[in-house]
C-alpha cells in the first residue's frame, strides 16, 4: 500500500469537524500524545529495564501515521506527495546518505 492509498483509507474514520482548524488541532493534539506513548515506551526500555515490545510501538506508529494522515487530509495535502518531497529533501542534504558532519555544517 502507497501512502496516498493509506490517507485515502484512513480518512474513511476521520470523523467531522466543523473547521479545518479544528481538524488540524486534533491532528496536532492527537500527533503529540501518540508520539508521547511512543517515546514513553523508549524510555521505559532505557531507564526502566522494560522489554521493548516491538508490537507495542508497531501499533503506536500506525497511531502517528493517521494523524499524520488526518493533518494531511486538513491541509489538503496529499501524503505520498508529502513524503515524496521529504525523499527529495533528504537526497539533496545527505546525497550519499547520513553524514555527522554534513548534519552539523547544514546551510539550511
Amino acid at each position: 500500500m502507497n501512502m496516498s492509498e493509506y490517507q485515502r483509507k484512513a480518512m474513511r474514520t476521520k470523523g467531522n469537524y466543523s473547521t479545518v482548524e479544528e481538524q488540524i488541532l486534533n491532528a496536532s493534539l492527537g500527533l503529540a500524545g501518540e508520539v508521547g506513548e511512543c517515546v514513553d515506551h523508549i524510555k521505559k526500555v532505557v531507564f526502566h529495564g522494560h522489554k521493548l515490545d516491538r508490537e507495542y510501538i508497531k501499533k503506536e506508529l500506525g497511531d502517528i501515521a493517521w494523524y499524520i494522515a488526518l493533518m494531511s487530509d486538513a491541509l489538503d495535502l496529499d501524503l505520498g506527495d508529502v513524503c515524496k518531497e521529504n525523499i527529495i529533501k533528504l537526497e539533496k542534504r545527505y546525497p550519499d546518505g547520513f553524514d555527522k558532519e554534513q548534519s552539523q555544517n547544514r546551510t539550511e
